[in-house]
């Protein structure tokens, strides 16, 4: 379908020769969602939706605005416009507004967004060639090389002066497309009048009149060639600017070729087919022209031969004749079936090794599929391996966080124990120091107190002394009380101390028997002893 273009300014420059130009598709779709008719018998117009979406967008158009889906919820619109670069200015207008009819109190909502392009991409072919198993990628035809072009138009790719316009020219399709890099070879179906009748598909043959479309495949010498012609194609779409300077656009349909058309092997096979039909074509053409030089015989016999003799003969050579043309026909009948017979068995046979081809891929897409469930598999027994791992070193990591959690409060419990014993410790040591104080003081008040009583007495004479009894009298202290009595010839002396130490009582120039005396009084021990009585 050709529209008419207007605005040329985006449009890019691909066969200057034959006026051949290359101009951005900018598709949009709308979508108007339509509310739920209550009445019976009422309806929405579908033209009259198309309307007001053309009013939407003024003053802008669309050029070109057709209904591609309509059901009782939606009317979907794909639409057009020349530019690119109005698109965004077109949805800003359309996308999220409503549009009220008349006899309808609900708006219908519009939504409206640009449309993709269905283009194959670089990813697509490299890993339909990669994963391919009967490509070869050394022999051309079975690597990305050939592009197939579909809805290109006759008159475009027609020889100029021709006297066909309507039959494209393999001359013209090499001469535009070799924009893209060095063309080793082309195919146009539709040029070859028994490619329908070899591979048994609905070609579009050329014939007088007959089509205004055409598809080709344009294979080129370098990869490079291939993938600028992809890259540059891809969402465009062909214009022709004609010599007034009018233009006129068309969008046609681009793929990589997959099924092997311009590889060597596939021109041969065609080739032997096409030998067989034009040998077919010419037994035919051979038996037609016997055929009609026979009846012209046989009317100028009957034109110039007569009588009955004449009659006979020629009924016995009308006989012979019928009887030819029956043996010739049966013999043709059995050519034709032979050669129907072969054409089924290579027909059979492709169809047996498409299927075999099938069956293999099919059995690689399944033995595939297996290696990735095995491969996930492993993966998700290596995941719950690790994640059984790694809670075990968590439960250990814990664990161990318990135990040294636990010893380090036994320890803390030790020090404290520790602590509470030194504590302990010193205030027993304390107390014990403040026991040995107080008893140093009360022994030096003690002693100081017995000092002061034996000051107070008179001393009596050596005989009375001697005369009374002597200083062999001693009570016994008992030994637990720390206490000791010193019996010296000479003076006595009493030791006070603990164990250990030692305290000497007497005192120059004061009697030691007056101290004795005074300390053997049961008054003055029982006071001591109770003095001294240890704590401890």
């Amino acid at each position: 379908m050709t529209t008419i273009v207007h605005d040329t300014t985006e449009a890019v420059c691909l066969s200057s020769e034959y006026n051949v130009y290359l101009k951005p598709i900018a598709k949009m779709t709308v979508s108007v969602a339509l509310p739920q008719l209550k009445l019976p018998g009422k309806s929405i117009s579908n033209w009259e939706v198309m309307e007001r979406v053309k009013a939407m967008v003024a003053p802008d158009q669309f050029s070109a605005l057709r209904i591609s889906k309509s059901t009782m919820d939606f009317i979907r619109f794909e639409g057009e416009v020349e530019n690119k670069t109005v698109v965004k200015s077109l949805l800003g207008r359309l996308d999220g507004k409503s549009i009220k009819l008349s006899g309808f109190t609900d708006v219908l909502k519009v939504r409206a967004v640009e449309n993709k392009v269905d283009f194959p991409t670089r990813h697509d072919w490299d890993s339909f060639f990669r994963d391919a198993k009967d490509m070869n990628e050394t022999l051309p035809g079975e690597r990305p090389d050939t592009i197939h072009l579909e809805g290109l138009p006759c008159r475009w790719f027609s020889q100029k002066d021709s006297q066909l316009p309507d039959r494209p020219s393999e001359e013209v399709l090499i001469a535009v497309f070799q924009a893209f890099g060095k063309v080793r070879n082309v195919d146009i179906p539709m040029l070859d009048p028994y490619r329908e009748e070899m591979l048994d598909k609905n070609f579009n043959t050329f014939s007088f009149g007959g089509h205004l479309n055409f598809e080709a495949y344009v294979q080129y010498q370098e990869y490079c060639g291939f993938t600028k012609a992809m890259d540059t194609l891809r969402g465009m779409k062909l214009m022709l600017k004609g010599e007034d300077g009018k233009a006129v656009a068309c969008n046609i349909k681009v793929t990589f070729d997959t099924s092997k058309h311009l590889s060597e092997s596939a021109l041969k096979r065609r080739s032997l087919e096409r030998q067989k039909l034009q040998e077919l074509e010419r037994q035919r053409e051979e038996q037609k022209r016997r055929e009609k030089e026979e009846e012209e015989r046989r009317k100028e016999e009957e034109r110039y031969d007569g009588g009955q003799n004449r009659r006979g003969k020629q009924e016995e050579e009308e006989k012979e004749r019928k009887k030819e043309e029956r043996l010739r026909k049966k013999e043709q009948k059995l050519r034709e079936k032979e050669e129907r017979r072969n054409l089924k068995k290579v027909r059979r046979q492709q169809e047996e090794e498409h299927k075999k081809l099938q069956m293999k891929i099919a059995m690689e897409e399944r033995r595939l599929l297996l290696a990735q469930r095995n491969l996930e598999s492993i993966r998700l027994i290596a995941e719950l391996l690790g994640r059984a791992k790694r809670e075990e070193r968590e439960r250990q990591e814990q664990a161990r966080q318990r135990e040294e959690l636990s010893r380090l409060q036994q320890l803390e419990a030790c020090r404290r124990k520790q602590e509470e014993e030194l504590r302990r410790v010193e205030v027993e040591k304390k107390r014990a120091l403040e026991l040995q104080r107080r008893e140093k003081e009360l022994r030096e008040r003690l002693l100081c107190n017995l000092l002061k009583k034996n000051c107070g007495k008179p001393a009596e004479p050596a005989g009375e002394q001697n005369q009374s009894s002597p200083v062999t009298r001693e009570e016994p202290i008992p030994a637990d009380y720390g206490c000791t009595l010193d019996r010296s010839p000479v003076r006595h002396r009493i030791n006070t101390e603990r164990p250990g130490h030692t305290h000497t009582t007497g005192e120059p120039g004061r009697n030691p028997y007056t101290q004795r005396k005074n300390m053997q009084s049961p008054h003055h021990l029982c006071w001591y002893r109770s003095l001294y009585k240890p704590n401890y």
